[in-house]
C-alpha cells in the first residue's frame, strides 16, 4: 500500500477510536449504581485501549514497538486490577492493604517508565544534562510534598504492617516516577506531533487521578463525602478511563510513527511554562516549612533540610548549565563572524585580525611574511552562463582545493566575491611562488586564478602590503590572466 494510503488508514482508524474513547467517557457517566456494570465498563475501556496500543504499533517498524508495548503492559495490568480488585473485595473480602489487585495497579508505573525511557532515549541520542537537571527539579519538588502528606504519614502510621505501609507508599512513589519521566519527556528533542501531546495527557490523567485520590485521603469526613458522591466519584474514575483511551489514540493516530525518531529539533528551551514549574517546584520546600510552622509543629524538619540542599544543588547545577551553554553561544557566534557562510574560510574580519599579528611576530622573529591575492577569471561569465548556484559550487569547492594546496602555517580568507587572500608566514618569494603554483594547478572545473604576490618590506603597514599585492594582482589580470605575479614585476605562471 502507497505510503499515502497508509497515512490516510491510519488517520482514520485514530479518529475513529478518538470517537468511541469519547462515547465510552460518556457513557460511564450514565450507567447505573451497579458494581458489575461499572466494573465491566472501565475494565472494557482499558482493554480496548490495550489493543488500540497493540494495533497501532503493530503498524510500525520493529524498532518503534518496544514503547508501546511497555504502554500496552502498563494499561493491561492496571486495567485488570480494577477486575481482580473488585472480585477480591466481593467475594473474598480482601480490603485491607496489600490485595492481589494492587501489584496490578502498581504494575503500571514501571512500564510506562519504561516505555518513556525508550523515547527519551531515542529521541535524545546525545546525553541531555540541562533536561535531567530540570526533571530531576521538578519530581524532588514535587516529591517533597507527597512525603510530607503521603509517605511520612503511612511510615509513621502504627496500624499497618510493613506490607501495608510499603504498598501505599509504592504509589505516590510510582506517580513521581512518572511524572519525572514525563518531565524528562517533555525536555527531549523530536518530534511533537498529535501521538506526543496524546501520551502526555494519557500520563497527566494517571497524575491527576492519584493526585485526586491522596487529597480526598487527606480530608478526612469530608473526603469520604466526596467519594460516595456519584457526581465527584464518576468524573474521577473517568480520569483513569481517558488515561487509558489516550495511549489507544496516540498509538493508532498517523503520528505515532515519528514520536520515537530523533529529529533535528533541538530539545525544548527554558519557557515560561516550564520556568514557571522549576519555580513552583523549588518553593515547595520553604512554603512547606512555613505551613508547619505556621501551625507550631514542625514535623518534617529532615525532610525540609534534604529537600531544601538537594533542591539548591540542582539549581546550582542547572545555572552553571546554562552559563556554561551561553558560553559556547558565544563562542559559537564568535566563529561565525570570523567566518565565510559559503566556503567555510575566515572571513574579511578574521583576516584583518589576523594579518597585523603576523606582521608582528615576523617582525619580532626577523622571518620573513608574504601575501597574495587571489582572484578567480571570468568568474561573472561562468555565472551568467551555469546560473549563480553553480558559482557558489565553483567558489567552495575552489576554496577547499586551494586550502588542501597550502602549507599547515598558511592562512586563507575569502576577502569577498570571487577574491582571496592568502597569508605565507616565514615564506619568501620564491617558496611563495611554489605554493601558489600547487593551487592554481588544483583549481578545479579548468578554471584558473590571477594572483598577486607582495612581500613584507619590514616597514609598512598591512593596508600598504595588501595595496601592493592588490597593484600586482591587476598587473596579473592585465598581462593575459591565469598568472602569479609579484609586486612590481610581471611573470607569466604555466
Amino acid at each position: 500500500m502507497p505510503l499515502s494510503e497508509t497515512v490516510s488508514s491510519e488517520r482514520g482508524a485514530g479518529r475513529v477510536f478518538a470517537v468511541v474513547a469519547v462515547l465510552a467517557v460518556a457513557g460511564y457517566q450514565l450507567l447505573p449504581e451497579n458494581v458489575w456494570a461499572r466494573t465491566a465498563w472501565q475494565v472494557a475501556a482499558g482493554y480496548a485501549g490495550t489493543a488500540a496500543i497493540l494495533i497501532g504499533a503493530h503498524r510500525l517498524s520493529r524498532d518503534d514497538r518496544l514503547p508501546w508495548w511497555c504502554f500496552a503492559a502498563g494499561v493491561f495490568l492496571n486495567t485488570t486490577g480494577i477486575g481482580v480488585a473488585v472480585v477480591g473485595e466481593r467475594y473474598f473480602g480482601f480490603l485491607d492493604l496489600p490485595t492481589p489487585a494492587d501489584p496490578f495497579f502498581l504494575a503500571l508505573y514501571p512500564a510506562c517508565a519504561l516505555g518513556l525511557g525508550v523515547l527519551v532515549w531515542r529521541r535524545d541520542r546525545r546525553r541531555d544534562w540541562t533536561a535531567l537537571v530540570d526533571a530531576a527539579t521538578i519530581t524532588t519538588g514535587f516529591g517533597l510534598l507527597a512525603w510530607v502528606y503521603v509517605i511520612e504519614p503511612a511510615a509513621l502510621g502504627d496500624r499497618m504492617n510493613r506490607w501495608a505501609h510499603a504498598t501505599q507508599v509504592a504509589y505516590p512513589i510510582g506517580d513521581l516516577l512518572l511524572l519525572g519521566m514525563m518531565a524528562r519527556l517533555l525536555r527531549s528533542g523530536g518530534s511533537r506531533g498529535a501521538s506526543f501531546w496524546w501520551i502526555t495527557g494519557a500520563l497527566a490523567a494517571f497524575l491527576i487521578g492519584d493526585s485526586t485520590w491522596v487529597v480526598l485521603g487527606n480530608l478526612g469526613d469530608t473526603g469520604i463525602l466526596l467519594e460516595n458522591a456519584r457526581w465527584f466519584r464518576r468524573p474521577l474514575e473517568s480520569v483513569f478511563l481517558i488515561g487509558f483511551l489516550l495511549f489507544g489514540v496516540a498509538a493508532l493516530h498517523a503520528d505515532a510513527r515519528h514520536v520515537a525518531t530523533a529529529a533535528d529539533r533541538p530539545p525544548a528551551r527554558l519557557g515560561r511554562g516550564l520556568l514557571t514549574l522549576l519555580t513552583v517546584a523549588s518553593l515547595i520546600a520553604p512554603v512547606l516549612l512555613g505551613v508547619q510552622v505556621h501551625h507550631g509543629r514542625v514535623v518534617s524538619g529532615w525532610a525540609f533540610v534534604f529537600g531544601s540542599a538537594t533542591l539548591f544543588l540542582l539549581v546550582v547545577a542547572r545555572m552553571a548549565l546554562l552559563v556554561r551553554e551561553l558560553e559556547c553561544q558565544a563562542a559559537q557566534v564568535r566563529d561565525l563572524a570570523r567566518s565565510d557562510e559559503l566556503t567555510g574560510l575566515p572571513n574579511r574580519r578574521a583576516w584583518n585580525d589576523e594579518l597585523p599579528r603576523a606582521l608582528e611576530r615576523a617582525r619580532r622573529d626577523r622571518s620573513p611574511v608574504t601575501v597574495a591575492i587571489l582572484d578567480l577569471d571570468r568568474f561573472k561569465t561562468f555565472n551568467d552562463t551555469h546560473g549563480h548556484p553553480a558559482g557558489d559550487r565553483l567558489l567552495k569547492a575552489a576554496a577547499a582545493a586551494w586550502h588542501s594546496a597550502l602549507r599547515d602555517v598558511d592562512l586563507i580568507a575569502r576577502h569577498g566575491g570571487e577574491e582571496f587572500v592568502v597569508l605565507l608566514p616565514g615564506a619568501g618569494p620564491a617558496e611563495a611562488r611554489q605554493v601558489l603554483a600547487r593551487a592554481l594547478a588544483v583549481t578545479p572545473l579548468g578554471q584558473t586564478f590571477s594572483a598577486g604576490v607582495a612581500v613584507w618590506d619590514r616597514t609598512e603597514t598591512s593596508d600598504e602590503l595588501l595595496a601592493r599585492a592588490d597593484a600586482a594582482l591587476y598587473a596579473a589580470k592585465a598581462g593575459g590572466r591565469n598568472r602569479i605575479t609579484q609586486s612590481g614585476e610581471l611573470t607569466a605562471a604555466g
